[in-house]
């Protein structure tokens, strides 16, 4: 990240441009810590969370702010602080078995339990002791080389090697890792196998993993959470390679695509910076993560100096004190930054990107914007869940209807190591988790990963016009015999200042099945059309398995096919969903917690709208966000929706039509899935569209 000739400019920089300083001064304090503690590096005992994992998490952080400290002061106590716990490591390494504790499911590592983490490890540290290698002696270099970083390559390429050529998070990391040592140990064998696999034969390593892991438009096949994750390792390694070897033109390859993976984890998230949570992803992450802020630094300085990236840097509040940072402060200090835009799109799947995709809507300034996620990618491989056809809908800063994402305690040792839970895959990768149809009270697939992989969801249609955005897809292989479509649309009409949001699930089948589409909410509920009869003493869970065993049934109450509401209050703001059908249903008021012994399930609730014996089902919902409530002033304006008389008109495999009104006036809202020129017709009582 920090080049020689750039040394003099970052050390002016750093007492010039304000935010250089501040964060050379986050890594001065690192490094000052360090130097005022005993050096220790811990015989590796614990799981993730543990003591001796977070102290070697400490120590490869203590490295790299320490070697950055020594560039810019020039300090000879920081690299003797580098040499001398290197040294330690290099003592100890060759004589540690494997951990002695396994992350389920993954390959042990020597210092942490899994080894993705000695990987993570040695991207940082190696950093850390290039920074430093002039100031080490020759005689301790020879000494951490040889019995720490060289046996650690074997280690990475041999021992792990199946790691090393998998196409996978964990194996960027490996190959990231392994490649960057080559290039500072001038060992060219280990940089050829990082870039071109282990054969040398381009069928792995990073080449691969560039061409099979991101789509056209950059689109990382596990999903935001680990598209932000295994970010850190492709830009840093392409940093490293652009460095050494720059007439392999790394950031041209593939038309730019690691500045389009950049600019695409930056649209995977919401305005207040949190990436959406679909598949196994930590919930509250945010683009202000170390991953992100070398992301984003090295796709301005590196690749293309695009001025909204600035504000993306100035709501990170840091960059990485390297040549990249030194560009950025430049700049802004220019004041050449010009606002984020976020975009409605579709961003496909795949390495060709004909694998399904994403499609975002999104409506109002960044301060309250309305967004739409549409769910209708592969699988995302083992990380992925079961959820074809799942939306996430939020509004006012806030989720209205959220995923639970994974369920995980990060690094809290407590919950199970800190690694993912048993409920993770009971529940949190089961389709009934999410806001998208179950058949048969059944996950997608079965729950088979694998066989889901094989089949991604297929785009019928997208449009990104201001007042009518819509978004179209299509699910025919995760239920034998089911073919189901989905078609979310944020609507603006004259009458209102926000657009619905108008959601039409269709499931068409030769067969009769049970139909489930819940709506997993944020807020507490305040309104019915129906009278609400709740369980008050008996709860019995909603179903035996596929994750209906952690749903309690706390009210269910028959409907007609005219429909009904429900009004939600979510962030001082009232949200109505209407709903209509083509034959009578259950609405179903459920909440999680079921058969959870040790109470590692999250609080959530969901309204489920249900179909016991149906072939064909529609499903028909228009959710509108009004009013408002201020409990200081005691005020509330606004809390009846204005959308009613929600009906079916018509629906088959070629066309499905509704109508409702808005302050009594009738619109009708049709599909023609044939036509691709006119697959959505809106229009009004005068038939105006």
């Amino acid at each position: 990240m920090m080049t020689k000739g750039n040394v003099p400019a970052i050390r002016k920089g750093v007492s010039t441009y304000p935010i250089l300083k501040s964060s050379y001064a986050v890594a001065k304090t690192d490094a000052d810590l360090a130097l005022s503690q005993p050096i220790v590096v811990p015989t590796p005992a614990d799981a993730g969370g543990g003591y001796t994992h977070e102290q070697h998490k400490k120590n490869y952080t203590h490295i790299l702010n320490c070697g950055i400290a020594y560039q810019i002061s020039a300090e000879k106590k920081y690299a003797d602080y580098i040499s001398n716990i290197l040294l330690k490591y290099a003592e100890a390494y060759e004589k540690w078995p494997l951990h002695p504790k396994r992350k389920e499911g993954h390959q042990g590592g020597k210092i942490f339990w899994q080894s993705l983490n000695d990987f993570v490890w040695q991207v940082y540290t190696i950093q850390g002791y290039d920074l430093a290698y002039d100031a080490i002696s020759a005689k301790d270099r020879g000494t951490i080389e040889k019995h720490l970083f060289k046996p650690m390559m074997t280690f990475f390429t041999v021992d792990c090697k199946e790691t090393f050529d998998k196409i996978h998070n964990h194996g960027t990391w490996d190959i990231a890792a392994v490649g960057m040592t080559g290039y500072v140990l001038n060992l060219p064998e280990y940089v050829q196998m990082a870039i071109k696999g282990s054969k040398k034969d381009g069928k792995t390593g990073y080449l691969a993993q560039v061409d099979q892991l991101f789509s056209p438009d950059g689109y990382y096949t596990e999903g935001p959470y680990y598209q932000r994750y295994a970010l850190l390792p492709f830009v840093i390694f392409a940093k490293a390679i652009n460095n050494y070897q720059p007439e392999l033109r790394i950031f041209e390859y593939r038309n730019q695509l690691l500045a389009k993976a950049i600019q695409t984890s930056l649209q995977l998230t919401y305005t207040n910076g949190v990436f959406f949570p679909i598949n196994d992803a930590i919930k509250d992450k945010t683009y202000e993560s170390a991953e992100l802020v070398y992301g984003v630094d090295i796709a301005y300085a590196d690749i293309k100096a695009q001025p909204e990236l600035l504000d993306i840097v100035q709501k990170q509040g840091q960059v990485v004190v390297s040549d990249a940072g030194l560009k950025i402060a430049a700049a802004l200090q220019e004041n050449k930054t010009k606002p984020f835009v976020y975009q409605s799109q579709w961003i496909g799947d795949g390495a060709n990107g004909q694998d399904g995709g994403l499609g975002i809507l999104r409506y109002g300034k960044n301060s309250d914007q309305q967004c739409l996620l549409l769910k209708a990618a592969s699988q995302g491989m083992g990380h992925g869940h079961f959820d074809r056809l799942n939306i996430l809908y939020y509004d006012n800063n806030v989720e209205v209807f959220p995923d639970y994402g994974a369920a995980r305690f990060m690094n809290i040792e407590a919950k199970k190591g800190g690694d993912y839970l048993p409920e993770n895959k009971t529940w949190a990768k089961q389709t009934i988790a999410h806001n998208t149809m179950v058949v048969d009270q059944t996950s997608n697939f079965k729950g088979d990963w694998q066989q889901a992989q094989e089949h991604p969801a297929v785009k019928l249609f997208f449009n990104d016009q201001k007042n009518q955005q819509v978004v179209s897809a299509m699910e025919e292989n995760a239920y034998q015999g089911v073919n189901m479509k989905r078609t979310s649309a944020l609507i603006k009409v004259p009458a209102l200042s926000k657009p619905l949001l108008l959601d039409i699930f269709q499931a068409l089948s030769s067969k009769p099945h049970q139909y489930d589409l819940p709506f997993w909410y944020k807020g507490n509920l305040i309104d019915a059309s129906f009278k609400i009869n709740a369980y008050t003493n008996n709860l019995k869970a909603l179903g035996s398995k596929y994750g209906y065993e952690h749903i309690w049934l706390n009210a269910e109450q028959n409907v007609p096919e005219t429909g009904g509401y429900i009004s939600i209050l979510n962030n001082k703001r009232f949200y109505t969903t209407h709903f209509a059908t083509d034959s009578p249903i259950q609405v179903k008021l459920i909440s999680l917690g079921a058969n959870d012994p040790e109470m590692n399930l999250v609080e959530s609730k969901a309204f489920l709208l249900s179909q016991k014996q149906a072939s064909n089902q529609v499903f028909f919902t228009i959710t509108e966000a009004h009013g408002q409530t201020n409990p200081v002033s005691e005020t509330t304006v606004g809390a009846k929706s204005v959308v009613s008389d929600l009906m079916v008109n018509s629906a088959d495999a070629q066309k499905v039509v509704v109508s409702f009104k808005v302050k009594g006036k009738v619109y009708h809202y049709q599909i023609n899935y044939q036509d691709k020129d006119n697959y959505i017709q809106l229009t009004n009582a005068d038939d105006t569209k």
